[in-house]
């Protein structure tokens, strides 16, 4: 690979990881709602006049947008390249604060955050990573998928501190219009840098020595299927539920952190919520370079038995009350929950390839929506009954217990590969490995 095409590798990388740090304003959303409440609470004529019930409407509708709309998006990445797919996502985000900041309305702000927002998520956010796996390696497609998704983890140690001093400084409305100004700019400016590799571009693989110290041949290419082949394939369904379980255990106790972490370190709770977003970046790196080295199926199966043990160990955590042991746990499930967001779309594409790859892995991540919603609504249910919040941790872990079950079933077969032949006066010698 030349320096010229690294280096160009190495942008696209970095506009995908940038692109992502903005649309992390997702994880703004409980700042938002803060001030909602306030508003409501204080009244006047200027006031939100919403229910105190539908507060989080508006963050449920994104979730669910975000998650469905990677299928649309990732069908425009295929189709029209990453570039246009990314600016599209720029535009809805700046779009969708508009008119947050033009109507305190519960139907603007449904809308603008839950369907123009959220939306925009699903564009920007397939749009930064296949373009960027594309230029590298198969032996770098953890790494890269990490260190690109690790940008929205990451952003809310910027954005929640950045949301409240614009709020207290310039009110719910006209933060809203800056937040859509400062956004659309960034993500529709980086837009720009992505890009596909030339067509016929195949990236230069490590050349590895055989026994004999030989180069080993190149390994098969992968078959590019379609969503329809996918959707026939056990592995889909597979990775489907256990994606599920892994996003839909770590959304629950990231929604819950901060009223958790506010009861035993009072104002000092946004130090527990940015803990947790620095290990939800870490867990993104981290299992993609572990994945590239003892393999994907691995890897997901240490992270899911973990979450596991994390989950069962956090009933007692939570009842202690020890600030430094909350914070401690917040950020080992961060970092676990990070994980899945690097191994699903590394696991897209090994298994079907990069010719449908943004359909293929959108329609992979309605996991992650599906998952959030599910698990998020019967936590809450739980949490309602006394002893609640306990039952969630368990079921939880008894969810992911089950899922790390469901890995071992991703194991590949070994191929029976032909090594050489030797002709032998009429007979034919082969040698074989498994």
């Amino acid at each position: 690979m030349s320096k010229t095409t690294s280096n160009k590798g190495w942008q696209v990388v970095m506009a995908g990881t940038g692109i992502n740090l903005a649309l992390g304003v997702l994880y703004a959303w409980s700042i938002f709602k803060g001030a909602i409440k306030a508003s409501i609470e204080k009244g006047g004529p200027d006031a939100f006049q919403w229910s105190l019930s539908s507060i989080n409407d508006p963050y449920a509708l994104c979730c669910l947008a975000f998650a469905f709309s990677m299928i649309l998006a990732g069908k425009c990445q295929d189709k029209i390249g990453p570039a246009k797919t990314a600016l599209i996502g720029g535009i809805l985000v700046g779009a969708g604060f508009s008119l947050m900041g033009y109507s305190n309305s519960y139907a603007a702000w449904v809308t603008g955050f839950g369907v123009l927002a959220g939306s925009g998520f699903g564009f920007g956010y397939s749009a930064a990573t296949p373009p960027a796996l594309k230029w590298f390696s198969s032996k770098k497609t953890g790494l890269i998928a990490g260190i690109v998704v690790a940008g929205f983890g990451l952003a809310p140690v910027y954005i929640a501190p950045l949301s409240s001093y614009l709020l207290g400084a310039y009110g719910i409305q006209q933060s809203m219009y800056i937040l859509a100004a400062g956004f659309a700019v960034i993500v529709c400016g980086l837009s720009f840098a992505l890009a596909n590799p030339p067509k016929g571009f195949v990236p230069a693989e490590p050349v590895m020595k055989g026994e004999e110290g030989k180069p080993t041949p190149a390994k098969k290419a992968v078959h590019d299927a379609t969503v329809s082949e996918m959707l026939r394939s056990p592995k889909f369904y597979m990775l489907w539920t256990t994606f599920f379980i892994g996003a839909g255990a770590g959304l629950m106790v990231i929604g819950s952190v901060a009223g958790l972490a506010k009861k035993s370190m009072g104002p000092m709770a946004f130090v527990a919520v940015a803990i947790m977003a620095i290990g939800n970046a870490s867990g993104r790196v981290v299992a993609g370079v572990l994945s590239d080295k003892i393999g994907r199926r691995a890897t997901l199966t240490i992270m899911l038995s973990f979450q596991a043990v994390l989950m069962f160990a956090a009933v007692p955590v939570v009842g202690s009350g020890s600030a430094m042991l909350l914070v401690l746990l917040a950020s080992l499930i961060g970092f676990n929950y990070g994980s899945n967001l690097t191994l699903f779309p590394s696991f897209a594409k090994d298994y079907w390839g990069f010719k449908n790859y943004g359909l293929n892995y959108g329609v992979l991540f309605s996991a992650w929506g599906v998952g959030g919603l599910v698990m998020g609504r019967v936590s809450e249910m739980m949490n309602a009954q006394p002893g609640g919040l306990n039952k969630s941790f368990i079921l939880a872990g008894s969810c992911l217990a089950l899922g790390t079950i469901v890995t071992f079933f991703l194991r590949e077969k070994k191929a029976v590969a032909v090594e050489a032949t030797e002709v032998v006066g009429e007979k034919v010698a082969v040698k074989v490995s498994a």
